[in-house]
């Protein structure tokens, strides 16, 4: 038999509310029976002891898009394994979403149904729900419903040994190709004393209510409650994808009893066929076998029968060491349908520490003599396993009814080594929910774990938070170097919330952002511009030297060594413009990277040429070519030309510019700000008196004066250049601060612009007006080695300071900019493709704390204190309500009835199907409540009474139309 990896699992059993809890309740060999809780105050079980979930009543109904009324009808065991198994694909790296519309298996295994008797025991509170509420195929049905899971769904019977057999089938159902993925669960919930009565008359009940497994004071079954899920896969495709492996199932087999000493009784020969079975398809010898997880519920004759087979098979002449045996129902209890995958759950976990749990409560009476003699041993104390090597352990489960499973692990293959990341990297831990209330919740659960996280495994659990956890409305990213740094934000942002769960750190976006892109020109340079982000981001680093590769060979430098050195000289032109260009390519790759698609884009003078790549009307060959000509050509002008930023108006400036040779007004960049070109000599004089009028005013870092006449003789080689290069019309909406405009659609950026680009005046303020006033976005983000535009363009447009965001902060930058930035668009409502700041090794799912639920919401049977009596059938002469509104308020009150809200709650206007989440079942109820409000529409058939119909307002016309004798 092939492998088969666990790759996830989640559970909760008594005194333990998920996989963390339940491996500390086993190892410190702890027993988890007592009276029933609180909730349970219904008297259908008295005060027996027993196994019990704390929160068996408790569903997040809301998190699964499932309404108050629907939850109330559905049996405990389908909301159990909804949230289970939602936790169990979520440890698997797997988003749950992801599945949707895929070959998934779903395996189920259960026993008892105490919930469909109860329901069915009142005919008049049967409903269209109970059906999909009630009887054991729901419970695997209702999961792939749910998750729109299309492979198998099934739910399995065989009484005791329900969920181990569920684990077989799916592993059948897995290498005959049935399925990619397959879940196998198993759920199990005490309502009545129905079972127990059962168990009491057979001899087979503990008084006490606990079992007690392969001891001396062994009386009887202790039953008791849990719900566990494994996600499956076949191991191949586990370890190609990188999957973490909790253990690797080798081997399965079930059979039957057959006609042995009576249907309930065990039968020793049997169990030995199945564990032989096992290992035979498992390749392995008994010998091998460390460990098994027996059955071992606590019956005298159960126990005695089960440890001769064990012995008979396990307990081989050949073993160098007694194999160690263990039921982990001396902890819980009998958790009769979920009791195999209980068993399974702890083996893996087992196999996982190697580390083996006591094998029963301690405190029990030491077990008698007659296990050793067959070679088998029952630790009292937990076991050290060989920290290396391969581990095999089997598992065990018994049905009632003769139906026998056994399962062979193996420990999962080692993982190949993987250089840790670097510590110094910021990285983005993210956390979602439907409520502000949820998403406090989870900060909290996950603040407490993060400190336990490995620093050199912070990169990966941010990467799962990213990509594994579903993301819902309400969000919130933390960007943090290590788990103890990002433990305290989410935590701070936690307490930061009222007793309602509402921060305004908390984001609910409508919908994604509308992003537009600013690149920044000459100017903005410094040395060692944007080497945080080489060293740190892997994205920037390919389109970097990406473009770097293509700029190199029309210059007398390298870029890469020019910008990454600190290399001083990168503040003349012909080494700037170069290094502009490749930073700003740069970033904007590394932007598109993380999944922005820019509604348009901008550059400043020297800046277009990188927007123009990202807006595909240049390509980076040509755009390369374009960059190096003009810099060396620039760069080859007589030195004496500098440009002076002054902060006044554009005709405070012109009579000043018009009494010069060689100073021109460069740019306008706002309604006080303004860029001045020209000779050094000119532009002093006019500082002078610009201080004169106390207008301030400073240099930039260039040693040329662009967008002057200081330029002319270059413009006819850069012509010539240019016009070699094709011109091409943007694919994405460029404007232009050549025209201050948007170009044309048929305006291509061709020879004839980029050569009157030289010299025109850059008209940023009247393009950044007009691409706000055409797009309206709800960001912009400049893409420059420092923010040099985005204070401008806050002034400019109305837009608040934190929608104006910079890829690079300027001499300051640690590299975390990418980070800041994603965790900013996340925040309004982007989902990043998270891969632009992970290096492949990095990206590996890192098991995280589960999704904690809402407990607030709870649904339990509650029994009458007397029986009810049958509702009197309606009245059919009973009287329509008077007038539209009371019509629209009976409706309104009728729809809420099936949703389980309040009328006021329930829009008039809003669409049974889109709006309110009708399907055909809730249309049925609402037709059959319909019914009984107006008995003289009962003979109307749905078709008629539905026919066009889609909201409440429009169902309460129909209906007055109607009642009144009219045809609608």
């Amino acid at each position: 038999m092939l492998g088969i990896a666990v790759t996830g699992l989640d559970c909760a059993f008594p005194g333990a509310a998920d996989p963390e809890e339940f491996w500390r309740l086993l190892g410190h060999g702890r027993q988890a029976v007592g009276p029933p809780p609180p909730a349970r105050g219904d008297g259908r079980r008295g005060e027996r002891p027993a196994g019990y979930l704390d929160d068996a009543d408790a569903f997040d109904h809301a998190f699964f898009g499932i309404d108050a009324a629907e939850a109330q009808a559905m049996d405990p065991r389908q909301r159990l394994l909804l949230q289970c198994v939602w936790r169990a694909l979520e440890d698997a790296g797997t988003p749950p979403a992801a599945l949707a519309g895929t070959q998934v298996g779903v395996y189920t295994g259960t026993m008892t149904d105490d919930w469909t008797a109860l329901q069915l025991a009142d005919p008049a509170t049967v409903s269209a729900r109970t059906g999909t509420g009630t009887g054991h195929a729901m419970l695997a049905n209702r999961l792939s419903y749910q998750l729109d899971l299309r492979g198998p769904s099934l739910t399995v019977d065989t009484a005791c040994s329900s969920s181990l057999v569920a684990v077989h089938l799916a592993c059948t159902a897995l290498l005959a190709g049935e399925c990619d993925h397959a879940v196998a669960a198993g759920v199990n919930v005490l309502l009545t004393a129905a079972l127990d009565a059962v168990y009491a008359r057979s001899g087979l009940a503990a008084p006490d209510g606990r079992c007690k497994p392969f001891s001396p004071a062994a009386d009887g079954i202790g039953r008791a409650e849990g719900v566990g899920a494994v996600v499956l896969r076949r191991l191949e495709d586990a370890l190609a994808e990188g999957r973490p492996v909790y253990a690797v199932i080798r081997g399965s087999a079930i059979n039957q009893d057959g006609r042995s000493n009576g249907m309930t009784a065990p039968s020793r020969g049997a169990q030995r066929e199945v564990i032989t079975a096992a290992c035979h398809r498992a390749g392995v010898r008994p010998a091998e076998v460390a460990f098994v997880e027996a059955h071992g519920t606590g019956t005298r004759l159960g126990d005695l029968i089960e440890l001769g087979a064990l012995g008979d098979t396990y307990g081989a002449e050949d073993r160098e060491l007694p194999c160690h045996v263990g039921s982990l129902k001396g902890n819980i209890g009998h958790a009769e349908g979920a009791a195999g995958i209980a068993g399974l759950i702890k083996a893996v976990l087992a196999l996982h520490h190697r580390t083996l749990p006591p094998g029963y409560a301690a405190g029990d009476d030491t077990p008698g003599p007659g296990p050793e003699r067959a070679g088998l041993c029952l630790p009292d104390r937990p076991v050290p396993l060989p920290p290396r090597g391969q581990l095999l352990a089997g598992v065990s489960s018994f049905g009632m009814g003769g139906s026998n499973a056994h399962v062979v692990l193996g420990t999962a293959p080692e993982r190949p080594f993987a250089p840790p990341a670097s510590d110094a990297v910021p990285r983005v831990f993210t956390l979602s929910a439907d409520s502000a209330a949820g998403l406090q919740r989870n900060l909290l659960v996950q603040s407490e774990a993060l400190p336990d996280v490995p620093r050199s495994a912070f990169a990966a659990a941010c990467w799962t938070s990213n990509t594994v956890r579903t993301r819902l409305p309400y969000r919130f990213a933390a960007v943090a170097t290590d788990p103890a740094a990002a433990a305290r934000e989410l935590r701070a942002a936690a307490l930061d919330a009222d007793v309602f769960g509402h921060s305004d750190r908390f984001a609910r976006p409508d919908g994604p952002p509308s992003v537009a892109l600013l690149f920044t020109g000459q100017g903005s340079q410094y040395p060692a511009m944007g080497a945080g982000l080489y060293a740190a981001v892997p994205s920037y680093r390919r389109h970097f030297d990406a473009a770097a590769a293509a700029l190199d060979p029309h210059l007398d430098h390298s870029v890469a060594e020019s910008v990454l050195s600190g290399d001083e000289r990168v503040n003349r032109t012909e080494r700037a413009q170069p290094a502009l260009f490749a930073v700003g390519y740069a970033l904007a790759g590394m932007v598109a990277d993380l999944g922005v698609r820019p509604v348009a884009v901008l550059g400043h003078s020297s800046g277009e040429y990188a927007a123009a790549c990202a807006a595909g009307a240049l390509t980076l060959p040509d755009a390369a070519r374009l960059v190096a000509r003009r810099a060396r050509l620039m760069g080859a002008l007589p030195a004496g030309g500098a440009m002076l930023a002054a902060r006044c108006r554009p005709e405070d400036v012109r009579e000043l510019v018009r009494g010069t040779a060689t100073v021109a007004l460069a740019a306008v960049n706002g309604p006080r700000a303004v860029v001045l070109s020209g000779s050094r000599t000119e532009l002093t004089s006019i500082q002078r008196e610009l201080t004169a009028g106390k207008v301030g005013s400073r240099w930039l870092p260039v040693s040329h004066a662009a967008h002057s006449p200081l330029v002319e003789p270059m413009r006819e080689p850069f012509a010539r250049a240019a016009a070699e290069v094709p011109g091409k019309v943007p694919t994405v909406p460029f404007h232009s601060t050549v025209h201050g405009r948007r170009c044309g659609d048929s305006e291509a950026l061709d020879g004839a612009y980029w050569a009157d680009h030289l010299t025109a005046p850059v008209r940023f303020a009247d393009a950044l007006r007009g691409l706000y006033r055409a797009h309206r976005p709800t960001h912009l983000v400049e893409i420059g080695p420092r923010p040099v535009l985005a204070p401008l363009a806050h002034r400019l447009v109305p837009l608040p300071k934190k929608a104006c965001r910079h890829a690079c902060q300027g001499p300051e930058s640690t590299g975390g900019e990418a980070a800041e930035l994603a965790a900013a668009l996340y925040r309004s409502g982007l989902d990043p493709d998270w891969a632009a700041l992970y290096a492949p090794a990095e990206r590996t799912p890192h098991r995280l704390r589960p999704h904690a639920f809402a407990t607030a919401a709870r649904f339990w049977a509650r029994p009458e204190t007397t029986p009810r009596p049958a509702a009197p059938p309606p009245v059919p002469t009973a009287a329509p309500p008077d007038g539209p509104e009371a019509m629209l308020d009976t409706v309104l009150a009728t729809t809420a009835a099936v949703l389980g809200r309040e009328p006021s709650d329930v829009p008039a206007d809003a669409r049974f199907y889109e709006d309110l989440g009708f399907d055909s079942v809730m249309i049925m109820e609402l037709r059959h409540r319909i019914e009984q409000s107006f008995p003289a529409l009962a003979a109307v058939p749905l078709s008629e009474l539905l026919d066009g119909v889609t909201d409440p307002r429009g169902l309460a016309e129909h209906l007055r139309l109607r009642c009144s004798g009219v045809r609608a």
